[in-house]
Formats: C-alpha cells, sequence, structure tokens
C-alpha cells in the first residue's frame, strides 16, 4: 500500500447497525465509494462486537466474537450456501432468529458437501479459522449455548457445575454440543470473512478502518465466565465492585456501567495474555483502534455493588503503563487512539503522551467557558482526533438548537459569524481545527436533528437505532462536504498515510 508524508485527513464516523441495511452487503460497499467520493480516508465504526437484548455495542457477549446481525445473507446466496428462495423467505420475516437458522443452513450445506469442488477450499479455512482462534471460539460457543439453556440468566446464577468453567466440563460440554459449536464457530467464520473483505476493499481505496474497544467488558459475558480469576468477583462469582464514571457532563449522577473490574494482579502475572490476546483480535480487524474511557488505563472509578448510582465511588490505580508497553511490544504498527474525555488528570496526560497516542477533542464541549478550555479550536494540538460530537453527544444541529444564549453567543464569536449556517459551519471548524485527522458523525454530513442520536448516556429505551436512508442524502450535501473536506487540505483521492502508520489486509483464511 503506498504511502503519503500527508498527515491531515477526514473520515466519517457510522456504525454498520446504521447503514440502510445494517450489514456487510452492498450498502457497505457503496459507502466506501462515498467515501472515496468526498475524499474522506478513515471510516469509524462503534464496537463490531455481539450486544445485549439493549443493543448497545458497549456491553457484549464477548470481546473477540462479532455481531451476526451484521451478517449479509446475500453474499452466502452469491457463495451458494444459501438459495435465493432463502432470501426471500427472510425477507418476510426479517429477524435475528431467522437470520440464525439461515446461518446453521449454510454451515450443514458446507459440512455435507465439504469435499465437493465448489467448499472445500472453503471448509479448510474455516477449519483454519477456529484452529487460529482457538482461544476464545469454543469458550463463547459453549457460554452461548448455556446462555440460552438457561433461559439467558446471567452465568453467576447458572448451577454450580456450568458456572464453573472446568477443563473437565468444558470437554464434556464440547462433545455434547459438537453441532451446535459449529454452527456458531461458522457463524463467526462468516462474520470475520465478510468483514475482512470489506476492510480489504476499503484499503485499497486507500481508507483505512478504525474501531472502538470498550475498556471494560460486561460481566455476562463468555470473557469473564471463563476467565473469572481475572476479575474482581467474590466466591460465589459475583462483583463486589463495578465500573462507571463519577458526575460530569453527560450526569449529575455520574454513569455506573456495572461491568466488572480487572484483578489487575493476576493479569500482570501471566503476562497480560488475556489482554494481548483481545488486542491481536481488534488489530487484525481493523487499522486503527480508538481505546473507550483510556483514563481506566491510570485509574478507574470503583463503584461499590450494592450502589445504584456512580456518585459514591473510589479512584483506584490501574497498570496501564505495563499494559501498553506490553501491547506496543506485541504490535509494533498498532495504530492506538485515546478516548481521553471526562475527568483527566496529569498522570493520564503523561501515560497517553509516553505512548504518542492522539487524544480526542470534542467540539461540541468547547464552548460556554474561558479561552483556555481545551477544546477550543485553537487549543487543539496536532496529535489529535477532533470530533464535531461522538455517538454520545447529540447531533451537532441538535446541540445547537437547544443552546442557551451565553455558549451560543460564544460560538459565534469562534466562528465570526452570528448567522452561522448549522451544522456545515460547525463540521468546517473541526476540519480547519490543526487535528491530524477530523471525524465528523454521519448525521452532521445530514443535517440531522435531535431525532438522529445515536445514544443518551444513562438511559434506556430508543439508543442505537438511527439508520440512514440513500434518498435522504441529498446531492447538495455530498457536493457541500466534498467541498469543504478539498478546502481544509484534507481529501485524498488516492492511499494517503503517514510513515508511523501501517495498514495491513489480512487473508481471509488467516484472520487473526
Amino acid at each position: 500500500m503506498k504511502k503519503s508524508h500527508q498527515k491531515r485527513k477526514a473520515g466519517v464516523l457510522l456504525h454498520i447497525s446504521s447503514l440502510p441495511n445494517a450489514d456487510f452487503g452492498d450498502d457497505a460497499y457503496r459507502f466506501l465509494d462515498f467515501l472515496s467520493h468526498i475524499g474522506a480516508t478513515v471510516w469509524q465504526t462503534l464496537p463490531l462486537n455481539v450486544p445485549m437484548s439493549d443493543g448497545s455495542p458497549y456491553q457484549c457477549l464477548s470481546a473477540h466474537a462479532g455481531n451476526p446481525s451484521f451478517i449479509s445473507l446475500q453474499k452466502l446466496v452469491d457463495s451458494q450456501l444459501l438459495s435465493q428462495d432463502d432470501l426471500v423467505q427472510y425477507s418476510m420475516n426479517p429477524s435475528i432468529e431467522s437470520k440464525q437458522q439461515l446461518l446453521a443452513k449454510s454451515y450443514e450445506n458446507l459440512a455435507q458437501h465439504k469435499d465437493s469442488l465448489i467448499y472445500k477450499d472453503l471448509f479448510k479455512d474455516y477449519k483454519k479459522f477456529c484452529h487460529k482462534h482457538a482461544s476464545w471460539l469454543s469458550q463463547f460457543a459453549i457460554f452461548t449455548i448455556l446462555r440460552e439453556q438457561f433461559k439467558r440468566q446471567s452465568w453467576n446464577n447458572w448451577p454450580k457445575v456450568f458456572k464453573l468453567c472446568s477443563s473437565r466440563n468444558f470437554n464434556l460440554l464440547k462433545k455434547q454440543h459438537a453441532k451446535a459449536i459449529n454452527v456458531i464457530q461458522f457463524t463467526q467464520f462468516t462474520f470475520f470473512s465478510q468483514w475482512l473483505a470489506l476492510k480489504k476493499a476499503a484499503n485499497q481505496k486507500g481508507i483505512a478502518m478504525f474501531g472502538d474497544i470498550p475498556i471494560f467488558v460486561a460481566f455476562d459475558s463468555a470473557d469473564v465466565w471463563a476467565n473469572s480469576g481475572l476479575f474482581k468477583l467474590d466466591r460465589s462469582c459475583d462483583m463486589t465492585v463495578v465500573a462507571g464514571v463519577p458526575p460530569d457532563y453527560f450526569s449529575e449522577t455520574g454513569q455506573r456501567w456495572g461491568n466488572p473490574h480487572y484483578n489487575w494482579q493476576a493479569m500482570k502475572r501471566n503476562k497480560f495474555k488475556w489482554w494481548l490476546n483481545r488486542m491481536a483480535t481488534q488489530n487484525s480487524l481493523f487499522d486503527m483502534v480508538r481505546i473507550d474511557h483510556f483514563r481506566g488505563l491510570e485509574s478507574a472509578w470503583e463503584i461499590p455493588a450494592a450502589n445504584d448510582t456512580a456518585m459514591q465511588g473510589t479512584w483506584v490505580l490501574a497498570p496501564g503503563d505495563a499494559l501498553l508497553a506490553a501491547i506496543k511490544k506485541q504490535f509494533k504498527n498498532m495504530c492506538l487512539v485515546a478516548e481521553d474525555l471526562g475527568i483527566i488528570t496529569n498522570e493520564v496526560n503523561a501515560l497517553r503522551d509516553k505512548y504518542n497516542l492522539p487524544g480526542m477533542k470534542i467540539l461540541q464541549f468547547a464552548f460556554g467557558g474561558g479561552d483556555d478550555n481545551g477544546y477550543l479550536p485553537h487549543n487543539i494540538e496536532s496529535n489529535s482526533v477532533v470530533y464535531t460530537g461522538t455517538h454520545d453527544n447529540d447531533t451537532s444541529l441538535g446541540w445547537y438548537l437547544t443552546l442557551d444564549s451565553h455558549t451560543k453567543d460564544h460560538l459565534h464569536r469562534v466562528l465570526i459569524n452570528s448567522y452561522p449556517t448549522i451544522p456545515l459551519d460547525f463540521i468546517s471548524m473541526a476540519l480547519n481545527s490543526p487535528a491530524n485527522l477530523a471525524i465528523i458523525p454521519m448525521q452532521d454530513i445530514m443535517s440531522l436533528d435531535s431525532r438522529s442520536r445515536m445514544n443518551t448516556p444513562g438511559t434506556m429505551g430508543h439508543n442505537w437505532q438511527w439508520r440512514f436512508d440513500w434518498l435522504e442524502l441529498a446531492d447538495e450535501k455530498i457536493s457541500q462536504i466534498k467541498t469543504t473536506i478539498e478546502k481544509a487540505d484534507r481529501s485524498a483521492n488516492l492511499s494517503q498515510f503517514s510513515d508511523n502508520q501501517v495498514f495491513i489486509t489480512q487473508d481471509l483464511s488467516h484472520a487473526a
């Protein structure tokens, strides 16, 4: 892949679930064409893992496994593992259960004809995938099967014989549920294959795929079930403390996320093996990875598990320096970005700077205070990623329409315009900032209001559901963002990556 000394880049934030068909099918490739046309060279998504029932990609059943909802059934038809009639039947009842049934049918077709000329190589690739991902794949499969068997109760409420993931029980379960395990493993093989094909197409267009890794994992996950000793649990496997953040911009009572905290001493003893395996998966899936809640690698807010809010807690030190050193040693070319929002201390800044990680700057946080606000454009460092807003913010138009007069006047003064066009002028502010990378949410490109907000932290219900429609993406909006990116000297029609970033296209059969 070609390299360039150009460092100023533009990208778009859009999760896979927000594509019109919400999968790795034609809309995803059409979106690559859109990015290429407007001169953007980065596509940022949210985590791609399997979410809980609320749909949050930050609370998932596995730190490794991909969300089967994103699998394109049409591509399985193209591979002759399904028929067009299967697709028609699915269109009449497009549920996740229906998709799982068709994924099972795909595996059965592959297994029955594994020696045929059409499927022989594909079956070999599937077996290679299972071997390469053995450290987590079968654990995830058995966890999924048991979770369904016990009606999706949290694993700490399962009978003791299943709650404790002993080697003997594990091997027995592998024999008892061999067929179901193969279906789940094949589903993951399909997910990885389709995603890496999309990534390969993106890289060929000079577009980097930018992923997101939550610092904590969900308690009710295969990771905690299979590695309970690496988390702060009591003898009954219940959490003693939970993760979150104290009161901040987003919530007066803080955010009680409910994730388990790491037993860092245990992790250090095995040289962070669990974390390194996790990062290996992310490194294979993405060209760049954002560490969500980076400050938790220096110290994390521990809330007593019995508390209903995050107001009462304690900052507890974490071995982020040792962990990042281990990550950098094993993945020398891994491009990491620190989500350093919230209550940030000098120690957190020092940790980020030691590893030369870009931090995040959110323009919606810049106004209404003094000129020393670190999010104001003139205070942004070049080694940063600037956003108008993230998935946790309102859309920029929705934000602007609810501003108080003081904050709005401050914005107008910085823009030198009392009658700005929002969000276009706000987008232009981000793109013209000193930050090496500017990311614009798709909602802002389309000038959408609060009804298209992705997530409202601390709330339940209507989050993670927004999808766009190509018919709503007017030619005028496409032309505006293309011109704005060009004027900010961030446009690229060819691959233009900085010298310290190496983007590797993975061979599908060897996805790591």
